[in-house]
């Protein structure tokens, strides 16, 4: 324990933000001060908004971080699924930072000890052309001494073959035009008025409900996508597909017959995760192991999809499932259902170190995504520097989550042009109050 810090009067006493861009989105960091010097670092989702951590600046200052669960369980109605959660989950994970730091361990440690000193990672990999430059993409991590990878597998690849795809007239045509406005924008800025109007509504209609359909021409261009890949990265090494595209089950149905036989590691996210029945259908239908999670909040929204028997993989990611604790709570619950865990996570390595340590200290983990491999300065964004090596991180033995210091001249130059300079005031929260009792 670091004996200048009297964990038992530790108070907090500011939380501030710096919004980065390209890492490999648009990230906030957190910082959480105290009376006594010492700082936390957390971090809320990527592509989520700082307003879900800053409204609860009231609610957690003069607290004694130390007592995480207890502030966690007074904050975590106000998050929600997928990047609404952001807020809750930022702090949470400074929070862990801050007692770990307080009491002179590792937040694995905190945890109940560690099952591994090194965590594998698999690394999602983009690529342009057809299946042999994917294949040649993975290759190539294959080199780099990663042992899992991801890659994409749906209509996205479908978009520009023709006789592919069956939608009304017209659906696709607005669907390509939202993502020219909204992804293709400078700096990753959105224009609030692109998150209206029809293309809005279409581009964010789930799965069962946008028309679409894969046509047998796409099944054979897919299938062959996959076997191409296979072609040049051999049958031995494990291989996840994702982003499949917003097609119902039936269709995914087809699509994971026609995968069989190519050794998928999982299916990811083919429907969304509240779909309890359809993940039944189609695990029922395919002996392709089906994972979710990454969009989930709550152990107790885990628990009917792991009752129903449907998935292999539960996949959260510790910025939306409730933060570190929590995701280490979905993780033992999972094993009860001999399902595996593997950790979702496509932020700084703030974020990545907090998955590192639930990682650790989770039996049944398999391996944690990091998104950033190709993003070079990435790992310099905290001291020491994040290393992966052959394909893993090594678990921190350094208190707290291992973090010393943010890479302050970094963040500067990596700060987002929509936002305000880094670590600025935010006293404008200080005060922000409501009754928030659930019960009369």
């Amino acid at each position: 324990m670091n004996q200048e810090i009297d964990p038992s009067t530790l108070k907090i006493t500011d939380m501030r933000f710096a919004d980065i861009d390209g890492a490999p989105k648009r990230c906030t960091l957190i910082k959480l001060y105290t009376n006594q010097g010492l700082v936390g670092y957390g971090e809320v989702r990527d592509a989520s908004s700082r307003t879900y951590a800053a409204m609860l600046k009231s609610r957690i200052l003069g607290e004694n971080p130390c007592n995480v669960d207890r502030i966690f369980r007074r904050i975590k109605q106000f998050g929600g699924h997928s990047r609404q959660a952001g807020g809750v989950c930022g702090i949470e994970v400074a929070l862990w930072d801050l007692a770990g730091k307080a009491w002179g361990v590792p937040v694995w440690q905190l945890l109940g000890g560690k099952f591994r000193d090194r965590v594998r990672i698999y690394c999602d990999t983009d690529s342009a052309g057809g299946g042999r430059d994917m294949g040649r993409a993975l290759a190539d991590r294959m080199k780099q001494g990663y042992t899992f990878l991801k890659m994409d597998l749906g209509i996205e690849l479908l978009m520009e073959q023709e006789g592919c795809l069956s939608a009304p007239l017209g659906f696709l045509e607005k669907m390509r035009e939202y993502k020219k406005t909204v992804f293709a924008t400078p700096h990753g800025s959105i224009d609030p008025r692109a998150m209206r109007g029809e293309a809005y509504d279409l581009f964010n209609t789930a799965h069962g409900f946008t028309g679409i359909h894969l046509t047998e021409k796409g099944l054979d261009y897919l299938e062959q996508y996959m076997a191409d890949v296979r072609k040049v990265t051999g049958y031995e090494i494990p291989i996840a597909i994702d982003h499949l595209g917003h097609i119902p089950v039936e269709d995914c149905v087809r699509l994971a017959k026609r995968l069989e036989k190519y050794n998928l590691a999982w299916m990811e996210d083919p429907v969304p995760w509240q779909w309890h029945d359809q993940y039944k259908r189609l695990a029922a239908a395919t002996t392709v192991p089906l994972g979710t999670g990454e969009d989930i909040y709550l152990k107790e929204n885990f628990r009917p999809l792991l009752e129903s028997g449907a998935l292999a993989v539960v996949h959260p990611d510790v910025l939306t499932a409730g933060g570190i604790l929590e995701t280490h709570k979905i993780g033992d619950m999972a094993e009860e259902y001999g399902v595996q865990m593997a950790i979702h996570m496509a932020e700084s390595p703030v974020a990545c170190l907090a998955a590192v340590h639930v990682a650790a200290a989770t039996r049944n983990f398999m391996a944690l995504e990091v998104h950033s491999v190709d993003v070079p300065w990435w790992p310099d964004l905290i001291a020491p520097r994040l290393e992966i090596k052959d394909g893993y991180i090594a678990v921190p033995d350094a208190p707290g989550l291992g973090i010393e210091a943010l890479n302050e001249k970094l963040i500067e130059e990596k700060l987002h042009p929509d936002f305000p300079a880094a670590w600025a005031a935010t006293g404008e929260w200080d005060k922000e109050w409501a009754n928030d009792r659930q019960w009369s």
